[in-house]
């Protein structure tokens, strides 16, 4: 595995990252945020986004197919998704519940810039003698960027401060906690929670439904199987319900594999030597950052067979041979991603209502091109673009309005 750790060291000042402070957040973040009980109470939102992607698609492809561009679509679905949990307003669509249109798209571009900057690599990172030169304005990008965001979150913020009456919304919930707490419960750390559940959990689930989609279309005996699992599981009766996902093991074997081969976190998030160790055979010294290479690692042959494939089947637990364990799409330890189950369940309803209520199929006679391009989540280089068809039973996803 050594071919799969990038090792750094970093200035003191970075040290103590796992002190009260980093439990304290991590606290905060699985069981006030992120718990079971709150995901749950979000489940009409996760349910009516994907509805609303549903008739979005079936306005023109009824009675024959029709040509939708999906990236974009998804990026909808799973920024209204976060931010109706986290302040109970859309931002994209038609009926936007933002009253300034021009401040909401100004706000998507800024995360759009923030993301495309975290992506991108500062000379001094790696380079202790390039530390305090700001090579082609990076810093002063970043801090204008994030104090615009910072401005834009304080006012949701004293938006909800200022409401009479409260809501269910994670920013009234931390809020509220606040109240009690107020000495811990800062502004400054709500809008830190709230930003790390956007850029987090936005566009990953996005372009892992891309990933998804793009590979069900390149595979459409993988696609067959997958519908058919849900037509004798669910029927053509009723809609996924999240409560489904649990009986549709190939639906999320096709999970697991996407993530194998993209996910969204390419290097995960950055880990840390807090003392002197070994890894892979190599001699890491205190107060190093250990970048984990989970892309590499996903298609190492030494681990997985067949690794370059696409093959839902490895994840089968009557035939898998041992290699689920070593899928580490959400990392592993204390710095797990503690928005895997958000992000599970997103993805099995939202792909699970598209195999269930439409036929899909190329847009040309050749596959979707399956190159990845330079930015934060491992994008595709091609924006998605399918021919659907909706199936009957699209006609209940109608009368759902």
């Amino acid at each position: 595995m050594n071919k799969h750790l990038g090792l750094q060291t970093i200035p003191p000042s970075h040290r103590h990252l796992y002190g009260d402070h980093w439990r304290n957040l991590r606290r905060i973040s699985t069981l006030e945020i992120l718990s079971t009980h709150r995901i749950n109470s979000f489940l009409g939102i996760r349910k009516d986004e994907t509805i609303r992607l549903l008739q979005y698609l079936s306005r023109n492809s009824t009675n024959e197919f029709a040509k939708v561009e999906l990236r974009s679509k998804f990026s909808e679905l799973t920024f209204n998704t976060i931010m109706r949990m986290v302040s109970g307003k859309r931002y994209y669509g038609d009926d936007c519940e933002v009253t300034d249109v021009k401040e909401a798209k100004q706000f998507r571009e800024l995360l759009k810039e923030l993301g495309m900057l975290n992506a991108s690599a500062k000379l001094g990172d790696f380079f202790a003698l390039f530390r305090w030169i700001d090579f082609s304005g990076y810093e002063k990008k970043l801090k204008t960027i994030v104090n615009k965001i910072d401005s834009f979150m304080q006012g949701i913020i004293d938006e909800h401060q200022h409401k009479k009456e409260h809501t269910d919304t994670m920013i009234d919930h931390l809020l509220s906690l606040q109240e009690l707490q107020l000495e811990y419960y800062t502004d400054q750390i709500i809008k830190g929670l709230i930003m790390v559940l956007l850029i987090a959990g936005t566009h990953t689930s996005a372009v892992t439904l891309e990933w998804a989609m793009s590979n069900l279309l390149n595979h459409p005996e993988v696609l067959k199987k997958a519908k058919d699992e849900l037509d004798q599981q669910i029927g053509q009766d009723r809609l996924i319900e999240e409560s489904d996902i649990s009986k549709l093991p190939y639906l999320q074997n096709i999970i697991s594999e996407t993530l194998r081969l993209y996910p969204a976190a390419p290097l995960l998030v950055p880990h840390y030597s807090s003392d002197h160790c070994t890894i892979g055979g190599y001699d890491v010294p205190r107060d190093t950052t250990v970048l984990v290479n989970a892309w590499a690692i996903h298609r190492d042959s030494n681990l997985w067979a067949d690794p370059i494939s696409f093959k839902p089947e490895r994840f089968d637990s009557s035939t898998s041979e041992g290699e689920g364990h070593r899928l580490i799409p959400f990392g592993l330890g204390r710095r797990a991603c503690p928005g895997a189950g958000l992000a599970q369940r997103t993805l099995g309803l939202t792909l699970g209502s598209l195999i269930q209520c439409f036929e899909w199929k190329t847009v040309s006679e050749g596959k979707v091109d399956m190159s990845e391009t330079i930015g934060a989540g491992l994008p595709k280089a091609i924006p998605l673009e399918a021919m659907c068809k909706a199936r009957p039973m699209i006609q209940k996803v109608s009368g759902l309005y």
